[in-house]
This record gives C-alpha cells, structure tokens and sequence, in this order.
C-alpha cells in the first residue's frame, strides 16, 4: 500500500518542464481503476490510524500544501483522502483572494496564522503559492517583486520545519484537455454550476503562461525539508490513491509512537 518515498517527488535541484510530465500516467497504481479504488479504502484506514497517534501525541504537525489549475480536484482529494480522518484534528484552509486588512500586512502574515497547530493535519486548498503565480501571471506586482519571494517561501518553509512541522507540498498535474472536459461537466450540472467564475477562462486563456509559473515555482522551491510532488491528476481514482499515498508514507517516516499515559497505572485503582 505504501510505495517508494519517491514516488511523483521533485527532488531539490531539478529542472521542471510540466509538459514531460503525463498528467494521465498511472504506471504507480497497484493495479487497475477498481484494484486500485479498493487500495484506497485500506489507505483511508491506515491514514485515520496514523492521524490518531499524531493527535494523541500532540507534538508533530503535519502540512499538506495542494496546489493546481481550476478543475484539477483540489477539494474533491481532500474529500476523498482526508474524509476518513477524525475532524477533530484536520485544519483545511482555503485561500480566496486577499481581504484588505490582509493586503495591509505581508504576504505571508494570513498564512502563517493558519498553519497546524500540535498533533494537527493541516491542510492548504492553495496557499502562499499563489503569491509567485496569480501575482506573477496576472502582473498584480513587478517581477521583482514576485522574483524575491521564491527565498521568502523557502525561509519560511525552514521555520516552520525547524519548529516541528512537516511540510508535503503536491501539485495536482492535468492536461488542457482534460481541464477542458471537465469545465464542460461543471457547466451542464446545476450542483456545480455556480463553481464557474468568469476568472477560471480568463486564467484557462493564459494556461501556458501559468504552466511556465507552477513549473518554476516548484523547481526554485521544492527542497529537502519541503519537497514537491507533481501527480499526474486525469484520472481521479489514481490522483487520490497517489496522494493518499504520499502522506501515509511521510507520516510513517515520522515514527510516531502512542504517548505514555498521564497517570501511574500501578496506583490505579477502578474498583
């Protein structure tokens, strides 16, 4: 169920070029669509198994920063990897558009107040990416600007890993075409519809753009105490049986082990 720790990571140093990438490769899978559905139920369970000792121990933190296009299933991974996990302490946070007593501080300021607390799952449904990628293609600041900030992030990453957080940083990769279809599907279902905002084909416009941006981004940032993974996302059974995967398998490289009771058990009388 767990797969190599390599599995989709962009290891510190590598040149990304998105399109090398095939957003519909699932040679990882343990098998095919139903095999590896099934494989995504025990995943589920070893996930909820971990996220107990993480919250009974209440010392580790865990970050799971998600990143990618409109219609590349940011929420519906969280729904499906996350969903089985006690509420309790599961952090998701989503980042719209800054308020103006946000614009009023550093970029950063709303992030860090939203990272997870001890013995929490955190999870980013985008994130202070944002800042070197809508910034950058929208030209909401100068190239100076945006250019800084890819050291910012990697300081402020080091700090949060230093101070006992573990950062899993995953890219959502998915075709053009594939964005195209599902558009389409949001469009005929009045229970999606009103996801359809006038800035998702402005942004569809500029795809190229944004794919020289998020390839950038994760090649200036991934790094060995906050790594990258690009997972090919087309297809949705294996996106979330991927990323499933990846945080089983940084939450068991933690060696989380269950907490010593707070009492004397010899002195404990039930009777």
């Amino acid at each position: 169920m767990t797969p190599h720790p390599s599995l989709h990571r962009i290891e510190p140093g590598r040149t990304v070029d998105l399109a090398e990438i095939d957003p519909a490769d699932t040679s990882a899978a343990p098998g095919g669509k139903e095999a590896t559905k099934a494989a995504s139920w025990a995943q589920a369970v070893r996930l909820a198994e971990l996220q107990d000792l993480l919250w009974a121990r209440r010392q580790e933190r865990l970050l799971v920063v998600l990143q990618g296009t409109d219609t590349a299933g940011k929420g519906g991974t969280i729904r499906r990897v996350f969903g089985a996990v006690n509420p309790a302490g599961l952090r998701v946070v989503s980042f719209q558009a800054p308020t103006r007593a946000e614009l009023e501080r550093d970029y950063l300021w709303r992030v860090h107040a939203e990272v997870p607390a001890a013995g929490e799952i955190g999870v980013f449904d985008r994130s202070h990416y944002e800042d070197v990628l809508v910034a950058r293609v929208e030209g909401l600041v100068p190239e100076a600007v945006w250019q800084r900030r890819f050291d910012h992030i990697n300081a402020f990453e080091r700090m949060l890993v230093d101070e006992g957080t573990t950062i899993v940083k995953v890219f959502l990769h998915i075709s053009r075409d594939e964005q195209a279809e599902r558009l389409a599907a949001r469009l005929a279902d009045p229970t999606k519809r009103w996801k359809l905002r006038p800035d998702d084909l402005v942004a569809r416009r500029r795809w190229d753009d944004y794919q020289r941006a998020y390839a950038e981004a994760i090649t200036r940032t991934s790094t060995e105490h906050a790594p990258w993974y690009v997972v090919p996302a087309d297809r949705k059974w294996y996106r979330t049986w991927a990323v499933a995967a990846i945080v089983i398998e940084v939450l068991e490289r933690m060696g989380l082990r269950w907490p010593d009771p707070h009492l004397d058990l010899r002195d404990l009388d039930l009777r």
